[in-house]
């Protein structure tokens, strides 16, 4: 008699929806209020940093009245050192106004 051979159960397959919570659990960063606040000081500080031209510069008729080094500065810093993205969002946003509202005040570094 020729010997059978049994098929193999198939294991269950496992989605992201059935996994446990304690698997996504660790993906999660917590970090402290006052760390999220240094961050948000030194966000703001680099939105506000600004090289500005005493006489307005012009490139194709376009005319600048200055560069925004500190939003530059940021938009790299952010992107390396953040590592939540929702985070990442936050700060971009607060940047860009920041920068944006700076550009209409006395602020920055005038040469």
């Amino acid at each position: 008699m020729p010997k059978q051979t049994q098929a193999k159960k198939p294991r269950p397959r496992t989605y992201a929806r059935n996994r446990s919570t304690a698997v996504r659990a660790n993906s999660v960063l917590v970090e402290s209020d006052s760390t999220y606040f240094l961050k948000l000081v030194i966000v703001v500080i680099l939105g506000t940093l600004w090289l500005k031209f005493a006489q307005p510069m012009s490139w194709q008729g376009i005319p600048f009245g200055g560069l925004p080094i500190g939003a530059i500065i940021g938009l790299i810093g952010i992107k390396l050192f953040e590592k939540n993205q929702f985070d990442r969002k936050i700060w971009y946003a607060v940047l860009i106004v920041v920068t944006i509202i700076c550009y209409f005040m006395p602020a920055g570094i005038v040469l």
